[in-house]
Formats: C-alpha cells, structure tokens, sequence
C-alpha cells in the first residue's frame, strides 16, 4: 500500500464529505428568508438553494469514488459491517437527494400551493438528508461492529 497515495484518497474523501454536509446548513437561514420574501427575488434564492444541492451532490460523488478507493486500497474488507451500513445509508441518502429536493423546488411554483408549506417541507427534508449525512459520518469515523 502506497501510503502517500492513500493520504491524498483520505483527504480527498474528507474534504468530499465536508462539501457534501456543510453547505446543506446555508439553506436553513436561506428558507427563513424566503417565508418573508416578495416574489420578484424568490427566484434568486431558489437558485441559490438548486446550487447548493448540485454542490452537495457532485461532493457526494467524489465522496463515492474515495470511499471505494479506500476500501481497495485500505485494511477493510467490504462485508466488514460498518462498511455494509454505510453503502445501505448511501444508497438511501442519494435516492433522497435525488428526489426529495428536485421535487419540493419544483411544486414551489405550482398555482395554488401554500408557499410556506413547500418551504416547510423543503426545511424538513434538508434535515432528513442532513441526519442521513451525520449517521454516515458516524459509522465512517466509528467504525462500529455490527456482526
């Protein structure tokens, strides 16, 4: 194993994992703005909530790829059972990121919906997928032994 190699992978994946987490925490201030906002500047908030998730996402990709690097190149086998938790996590967490969001941010200009039931529902799924991210983060730094 090369270890300079693998400490570049490290770095990478926390960095991925920073970038895939931190941003989420911008759009909880950035929905209390829009409750109070006139129309005419929805749109650049909701913009800048579409960025912040495609940021996450692409993290969430590198994130992915230096994950599986690691395990090729680390200590851990893959039926190791923290490194099993995490994929069933990821798998559901990327399922919610690809869903839940594009589907609230598209209901927001629909005639007829409460504005401030989507963002609501916009808040709440941010702290879903900000918990599925913690619980992550938990077996990737804990490294619990299940079986």
């Amino acid at each position: 194993m090369n270890i300079t190699f693998y400490t570049t992978i490290v770095f990478i994946h926390v960095v991925s994992a920073v970038l895939s987490i931190g941003p989420l925490f911008i759009i909880i201030p950035l929905i209390n703005r829009l409750r109070k906002m006139v129309e005419a500047n929805e749109e650049i908030y909701l913009s800048l909530i579409q960025v912040i998730v495609r940021v996450v996402m692409h993290a969430g990709h590198v994130l992915v790829v230096s994950g599986v690097l690691l395990i090729l190149s680390g200590p851990w086998p893959w039926h190791t059972s923290w490194v099993v938790m995490t994929v069933i996590v990821m798998g559901i967490s990327g399922v919610f990121l690809a869903t839940a969001f594009t589907r609230v941010l598209r209901r927001f200009h629909e005639p007829g919906l409460d504005k401030l039931y989507i963002l609501y529902r916009l808040k709440r799924t941010t702290w879903i997928y900000i918990g599925l991210m913690i619980i992550m983060l938990w077996l990737m730094v804990q490294k619990p032994i299940f079986w």
